[in-house]
């Protein structure tokens, strides 16, 4: 399939990414950068996920709030996220007023003042978001998990951060990182709507063509991380707890081995994809040992990760573990059936499909693919290389990457 977007990069590393849908009145204009938590030094984690609050906050030219009431008054929409490997922030408006909205969103990005009372503020609000992210068990569990599956890479911490790296940090600190990551290498803006590609372009040089001098900061440096070579195992007490949780994670291939990682998502829906998955049906729907199971498999640019995750009474933990084990053992020894394949396929096929059908969803797409692996045209290809997986493949990935003597467990209970 020809990839329907057209992709330029500048002499200054800045890449655009632009497709002109004529049957919408809407623009989305995404823009990712290579700072995510795993950029932060140890002693920086969080500062990442602060700076996207913080970026909001104005600059010399645009005050605090004057951001939100342009794109507001103008019916447009606007958010931002943080995962380990980027960040990024978008705008949706209508097709006539991109000229009046990307100018703002570029002047934050570019040029972010983050005022020291702002920062002070706004630090309180992180916090509060921190607070309410260890109030869930399952996010904590899942951290647990993190923190016990990687030894080494900076994937172990929280996006978020702690209250007591954050309470440490500076205003001059985040505006050292800022200035050492929001740089035009490490960016891609991508616009897809209905607007042509000569308006695009000049708006993009006119608006992203004054980057503030670089400033030095700590970077994150890492040993390379060491193979499981066992189980490795952490119980975990948490309040208010119903039902025990039980996590199992194995470190996947990165972006350099998308067609395992194609194969361990297909692989996840064959082990839990609805009730008719090999898990869900087993030990929710026939035995009844879990409230709820569920795989998945999460692309991560150095060391992607595959989960199994379930909600059960204490009482059911061990023998829990054991049948996901077994069932791991049969997929390494058994070619998976045709239907089951086929099923599992057709309902990745469809996700993607339903996934994008908006300019939003493909200014999405676009731009995970390209700040992760420097190809946004890989994205439109997966469906075509999920239907050329084979049972065999499966196997293969099922022995490579899920062994039953090498991985991490957490279970977390009431205290």
């Amino acid at each position: 399939m020809k990839f329907p977007a057209e992709v330029w990069q500048r002499e200054d590393g800045l890449t655009l990414i632009h497709q002109y849908v004529p049957t919408t009145p809407v623009v989305v204009a995404d823009v990712w950068v290579k700072a995510g938590s795993s950029a932060e030094p140890d002693e920086w984690n969080g500062m990442a996920h602060f700076l996207e609050h913080m970026i909001f906050k104005g600059t010399e030219r645009l005050p605090p709030g004057a951001f939100d009431v342009a794109i507001e008054n103008r019916g447009g929409m606007t958010n931002a996220a943080t995962s380990h490997d980027y960040a990024h922030f978008f705008i949706a408006t209508a097709v006539e007023h991109f000229d009046r909205t990307l100018p703002h969103l570029a002047e934050l990005l570019l040029h972010a003042s983050i005022p020291d009372d702002e920062f002070l503020r706004e630090r309180s609000v992180v916090l509060e978001e921190i607070l309410y992210s260890q109030d869930s068990p399952d996010n904590r569990a899942f951290e647990a998990l993190l923190e016990t599956l990687y030894q080494c890479h900076p994937y172990r911490r929280p996006i978020l951060g702690t209250e007591e790296i954050l309470m440490d940090r500076s205003p001059q600190e985040m505006r050292c990182f800022h200035r050492a990551h929001y740089r035009p290498e490490n960016m891609t803006v991508v616009v897809v709507g209905g607007i042509e590609r000569s308006p695009v372009l000049e708006s993009i040089d006119r608006c992203f063509g004054d980057f503030a001098d670089p400033l030095e900061c700590p970077r994150m440096t890492a040993d390379p991380e060491p193979p499981l070579l066992g189980i490795r195992r952490r119980e975990i007490r948490l309040p208010r707890l119903e039902l025990a949780r039980l996590n199992l994670g194995w470190l996947g291939p990165g972006i350099d081995r998308l067609e395992d990682a194609y194969a361990l998502d297909l692989l996840s829906v064959v082990l839990a994809g609805g009730r008719s998955a090999r898990l869900v049906r087993e030990l929710r729907e026939e035995r009844q040992f879990v409230q709820w199971i569920g795989s998945q498999f999460s692309l991560q640019r150095d060391s992607s990760l595959f989960t199994i995750g379930a909600a059960l009474m204490p009482e059911f933990l061990q023998v829990t573990e054991q049948i996901i084990g077994d069932r791991l053992r049969q997929l390494q020894a058994d070619l998976v059936s045709p239907v089951e394949l086929d099923r599992a396929k057709c309902q990745l096929c469809n996700d993607f499909a339903f996934s994008t059908e908006t300019p939003a969803q493909l200014a999405g797409l676009y731009g995970y693919y390209q700040i992760l692996t420097d190809r946004a045209d890989l994205g439109i290809g997966y469906p075509a290389q999920i239907q050329q997986l084979t049972a065999e493949d499966l196997q293969r990935v099922a022995r490579q990457y899920l062994p039953v003597d090498r991985y991490a467990v957490t279970i977390a209970y009431e205290e």
